[in-house]
């Protein structure tokens, strides 16, 4: 191996290291997948750009980026549905573009690749769960950009953009959960007092008011909870 590798090997060590001493407590996910699209940047060659792409039941979108080349090698893969990002995702297969000026299998996405300044490419795909994909896109400036070497480091940078987007899905989804826990909380709160005016008007028992209550709602063609508050509201049934 040439001195250059070595070189090479040991900024890609000290990059991974800088990741690892990462806590997820000090760090947001932006931040953490800023943190290894700038490192990828930092050690990969070509004078590349760098973004994270983020499939979420295979619509994607850029989660992060270095800068504006990368964004619009992206998004121009995007709305036409294909490319070498969007096959990395799909396949699941590290896609390269050696030089996008005799790239045939996407020849117009890369006629438009060579006019925003790419001239070779690397995708890098991970699965994170069975609807959310991530690859890791690293856009160069000059064609062929890409060895054994920088594929490697790619490959062992692409896991942490893994980790933060499962993070970052995961604490989503249980925001959205909560959220729809709180809305059904307030519900059961305004649906409980309803039933307890029932119940103390005409003498009924729980169930006997939350049936009162159900048959108002399908009377009325309006939710429960709807019904609920307006009794709560007016002390009046919505008819």
């Amino acid at each position: 191996m040439t001195s250059d590798g070595h070189t090479g090997d040991r900024a890609a060590d000290q990059a991974l290291e800088v990741l690892g001493r990462l806590s997820l407590r000090e760090h947001s996910m932006d931040s953490l997948l800023r943190t290894v699209a700038e490192v990828a940047k930092s050690v990969l060659p070509g004078d590349a750009e760098v973004s994270i792409s983020v499939l979420v039941n295979d619509r994607p979108s850029t989660a992060v980026y270095t800068g504006r080349l990368a964004l619009d090698c992206d998004e121009s893969q995007y709305g036409r549905g294909y490319g070498p990002c969007l096959h990395a995702a799909s396949t699941g297969e590290v896609t390269e573009v050696p030089d996008a000026e005799q790239e045939t299998r996407w020849p117009d996405y890369a006629r438009r690749a060579v006019e925003h300044g790419s001239r070779s490419s690397l995708s890098v795909p991970l699965p994170v769960s069975e609807h959310v994909r991530v690859g890791l896109n690293v856009y160069a400036r000059r064609p062929h950009a890409f060895d054994e070497h920088s594929r490697a480091v790619a490959g062992r940078l692409a896991p942490y953009a893994a980790v933060a987007v499962a993070n970052m899905h995961e604490y989503q989804s249980a925001r959205d959960q909560a959220r729809n826990l709180e809305v059904t909380l307030g519900a059961r709160e305004v649906i409980d007092q309803a039933k307890g005016i029932l119940m103390e008007r005409h003498q009924l028992t729980a169930d006997q008011a939350f049936q009162f209550l159900a048959h108002a709602s399908l009377h009325a063609g309006r939710n429960l909870r709807d019904v609920a508050e307006h009794l709560v509201g007016t002390g009046e049934i919505m008819l």
